[in-house]
């Protein structure tokens, strides 16, 4: 009986040739997903998305019991705090967890494009309360945070630019509706996302 090593033989007697391009797209593609993982900045924070949600939503029910647009103002500016805090601790403990530093190649990529467009929005959030009109604010936020997380996602995992899409079209919305649907929008960002897409990024790539 012939050995399986051996190639198959066409009907004319000669050997068949080997696929050694299937091989060869096999080797490509390794390669390719391999140096897309070594330049993505992969510790961005699943269950910490979902904890920042959590504290979205729970500000924006104080926010809305709120009777002055200065404590509505100032519960949203807490809960920023909150939630920069809650990014950093777990975004740090997910790359030590990994054995990564944040700040390799990726991690400062990912940095610098996700830096501007926020301090941008800081900047729209002076001149704004300087003017006494913080109508135009959630939208800008919503709207800003959505750029950033495109840019910096550029450098990240899929999963990243897809959230600050979902983040600028809500915004884009924000923009016509009527400003007391404005917490409700913040809500629904920087709650309901957070949490939608932590939970995914924590089932598809680690917590």
């Amino acid at each position: 009986m012939a050995s399986s090593k051996f190639p198959a033989s066409r009907p004319g007697g000669s050997p068949t040739p080997l696929a050694i391009d299937d091989h060869a797209r096999d080797n490509l593609r390794f390669i390719r997903e391999t140096m897309e993982r070594a330049s993505s900045f992969t510790a961005v924070p699943g269950w910490g998305g979902v904890a920042m949600g959590i504290t979205a939503l729970g500000a924006a029910v104080i926010a809305s019991r709120q009777t002055s647009s200065i404590g509505w103002l100032g519960t949203w500016m807490a809960e920023a705090i909150v939630a920069v805090g809650i990014a950093v601790w777990t975004t740090y403990s997910k790359a030590r967890s990994a054995g990564t530093p944040v700040f390799s190649g990726p991690g400062r990529r990912f940095a610098y494009s996700f830096a501007p467009p926020l301090f941008v929005g800081a900047l729209l959030i002076a001149m704004n309360v300087r003017n006494a009109n913080i109508e135009p604010i959630p939208a800008e936020w919503l709207l800003l945070y959505g750029t950033g997380v495109v840019t910096g996602g550029a450098f990240s995992i899929r999963i990243v630019p897809l959230m600050g899409l979902c983040f600028m079209v809500l915004g884009a919305v924000a923009l016509f509706c009527p400003s007391s649907w404005s917490n409700w929008f913040l809500a629904a960002g920087f709650g309901g996302l957070h949490i939608l897409f932590g939970a995914m990024i924590a089932r598809k790539y680690g917590g």
